[in-house]
């Protein structure tokens, strides 16, 4: 399945867009959709095990099922003073 990706902050300016598209096997959860960004996207991948997930809007755990047209969206750790 096709799914296109939202990138937040750092990531976002990692990867140079706002948002990237990859192609994972299905049924596929979370883990397999960031073990497919990380070999697809190697300037994402060290930010990707601090990173948080949130499938349509909810956030995610590695073992959450992700089903074609979700929206997925990829947030950094959040950190400052």
């Amino acid at each position: 399945m096709n799914l296109t990706i939202q990138l937040f902050a750092t990531l976002k300016d990692r990867a140079g867009e706002r948002h990237i598209d990859v192609t994972v096997a299905e049924p596929a959860t979370v883990a397999d959709v960031l073990n497919t960004i990380s070999a697809e996207y190697p300037a994402l991948a060290p930010a990707l095990p601090s990173s948080l997930v949130a499938v349509n809007r909810q956030f995610a755990e590695p073992t959450t099922r992700v089903d074609v047209g979700d929206e997925v969206a990829l947030f950094p750790p959040v950190s400052g003073g």
